[in-house]
């Protein structure tokens, strides 16, 4: 007896690299040939070395088809960029087309979803077109690569600033160290260098223009801000030096209009400046009548402090007079508290009157400098006369031009003087401050050394701390490291599918063999009966044959005879009853269990009903979802 050979037997014919299994109507796979193609090939490797890369290892399991691989990978790559996909891969490799097609048009669906350039269909993918899938999961690599790029990029950013909120570097402790010596010290510069006023205007309610409002108060802050010459106007400057003394009639308007604006603006400027009074000393020049004004204020504080003297000095002798009970002690208190005042008095003396010496000299180097601007201004005035009577209309443009470069020149110098001026107070200034700050220095320097000294130990202490942290973090490193490999040893899920599939296949490949084995042995026994049965048929002939001559030779032999063939007979009839009565039995058994296998038949029919219908509901309730969200 020859048992069928089944197809899950280790001696079933394994089918070709080339071969395509499409399903029948009832489910059944139907095997034919397709022609390889070689460019079709290069693509398959080029796609899954391009997994490979991106690390997708499941593509180098050599039982898996081409299409639980390169489908595996584009899933994998779609959930890499956070993008959920609703695909159950549990290597169903013996799946039908339209299990094949359902699963690929989810994964198609996805793909618009996350903006890739490429089209492709779902029955490319189905029927393994990689010149079309080649494209697609290159950029899907390229994709996830990005996408776990900009991952490590966050979470190395956030192990960052956690370990900052719990330790801090020596930078950070340093500047923390000087974060407050910095800002005092801009602080300082800022009030330092801030505006100051110099003029107060008194009439502010007259002026009316924005323009002359602004102009107004950048001279209150010492800021001169009046006609200034445009790029075009400097370049016609330029241009009329250059000519000779006959010069268009144009460019000497142009000249005269020039000289009107900017004595224009110096005429508003002179009538801004009589309505403000001085806040302080002006931009280190000194009149003749801010000196007087000068001297006769400190001799008006003079005589208000020999004022206070007398009034004190009356005081004293009014308290001697009322109060003369403290006896000699309280009398040299007082008399210690009126030469203490006494003292102070004639140092405020003495230092007012050097201040008058100083301001004296200081007042007739002045008297000295406007004699000799005045005698200056006098010869200027005279040459002036002189050019004036020289003056003709062929050089009158190039007087007017001298005429404008002289008084920019006297401009410039007075604007030099001033700024020579300015630079010696704030010279003076900034030597005060660094005097101060000098002394302040030395008294802190010791607060200073003790200060570094307990940062130098607190640094020290943190950098052993920093030390002992990085060796803890490297024991543990190595424990995760450990750890890591271990759970790498460990098989993942679709691994567990893998080697349970490989177990069934094993499984119904020794019931298949037990199957054959227990009908070789069933064939063997009832061989093995029938010639059991054969040879007891062959000795019954054989005695009945040997004794046939023996019991025919009496009746009383042959009724004897006759009676022991017929018990033989009854036994025989038993035993047939018997085994007849024992093959009902087991036909009935098998009706049983054909009636359960065919309830199992109906119920997994159902099921698979079930499981299509389900996944046509779900595929209609993504359209739906995709229209509600446009």
């Amino acid at each position: 007896m020859a048992a069928s050979q089944p197809s899950g037997s280790l001696f079933a014919g394994k089918r070709r690299t080339g071969s395509f299994t499409p399903a029948e109507a009832d489910g059944n796979e139907q095997d034919f040939d397709v022609r390889e193609d070689e460019e079709q090939n290069v693509k398959l490797l080029q796609t899954i070395e391009l997994l490979l890369a991106a690390g997708y290892f499941r593509a180098r399991i050599k039982g898996l088809s081409p299409f639980d691989k390169v489908v595996g990978g584009m899933t994998w790559c779609i959930t890499t960029c956070n993008v959920d996909i609703d695909v159950d891969l549990l290597f169903q490799e013996n799946s039908t087309i339209g299990q094949k097609i359902a699963l690929t048009e989810k994964i198609v669906a996805v793909l618009p979803r996350m903006k890739c350039p490429h089209r492709i269909e779902p029955h490319q993918i189905q029927g393994l077109d990689f010149i079309h899938i080649y494209p697609v999961v290159q950029w899907l690599v390229k994709r996830a690569i990005e996408t776990r790029e900009e991952l490590g990029d966050y979470i190395r950013k956030f192990s960052v600033s956690q370990f900052n909120k719990t330790y801090k570097t020596p930078e950070d402790e340093e500047f923390s160290a000087i974060k407050g010596k910095a800002t005092s010290t801009v602080s300082d510069i800022k009030s330092t260098y801030k505006p100051e006023r110099k003029y107060r205007r008194h009439d502010v309610d007259k002026l009316k223009d924005e323009e002359t409002r602004v102009q107004s108060t950048l001279l209150e802050y010492g800021r001169r801000y009046g006609f200034s010459k445009s790029d075009k106007m400097e370049d016609d400057e330029k241009a009329a030096k250059k000519k000779a003394a006959a010069a268009a009639i144009g460019g000497k308007e142009g000249e005269k209009t020039l000289e009107e604006l900017q004595a224009e603006e110096e005429r508003r400027i002179s009538m801004l400046m009589s309505g403000m009074s001085a806040m302080g000393l002006q931009e280190g020049k000194l009149t003749a009548k801010n000196v007087g004004s000068i001297v006769g204020m400190q001799s008006a504080e003079i005589q208000q402090i020999a004022s206070e003297y007398a009034e004190k000095q009356a005081e004293i002798e009014q308290i001697e007079k009322t109060e003369r009970v403290g006896g000699a002690q309280q009398h040299k208190r007082n008399t210690a508290l009126l030469g203490k005042q006494i003292n102070q008095s004639t140092e405020k003396l003495q230092e007012l009157q050097a201040k008058h010496a100083e301001l004296q000299k200081t007042y007739k180097a002045t008297q000295e400098k406007l004699k000799e601007a005045l005698s200056r201004s006098e010869r200027i005035d005279e040459e002036m006369q002189k050019l004036s009577t020289i003056e003709t209309d062929e050089n009158q443009g190039l007087l007017q031009t001298l005429k404008s470069l002289v008084s920019m020149n006297e401009s410039l110098k007075r604007q030099e003087q001033e700024f020579k001026a300015h630079c010696k107070e704030e010279m003076a200034r900034l030597k005060e401050g660094i005097d101060r700050l000098k002394h302040a220095s030395d008294s802190e320097m010791s607060e200073d050394q003790a200060r570094a000294g307990l940062i130098e130990k607190q640094y020290n202490a943190d950098k052993e701390k920093l030390h002992k942290i990085r060796l803890l973090l490297a024991r543990k490193n190595r424990d995760i490291a450990g750890l890591q490999r271990k759970i790498d040893e460990v098989p993942s899920r679709a691994e567990l599918s893998q080697y349970q599939r490989r177990f069934v296949e094993l499984y119904n490949q020794v019931a298949a063999t037990h199957k054959e084995t227990k009908q070789f042995f069933t064939l063997y026994n009832t061989l093995d009966d029938t010639k059991l049965y054969l040879n007891k048929e062959v000795n019954l002939l054989s005695s009945i044959y040997d004794n046939f001559n023996q019991a025919m030779s009496s009746a009383a032999n042959k009724e004897q005879f006759l009676k022991q063939f017929e018990q033989i007979v009854e036994g025989v009839k038993n035993n047939r009853a018997k085994v007849e009565q024992r093959k009902q039995e087991e036909k009935m058994r098998r009706d049983q269990l054909n009636d359960k296998y065919l309830d199992l038949v109906e119920k997994q029919r159902l099921y698979f009903k079930t499981v299509k219908d389900f996944q046509e509901e779900c595929r209609k309730n993504e359209i739906l979802l995709a229209k509600t969200q446009k």
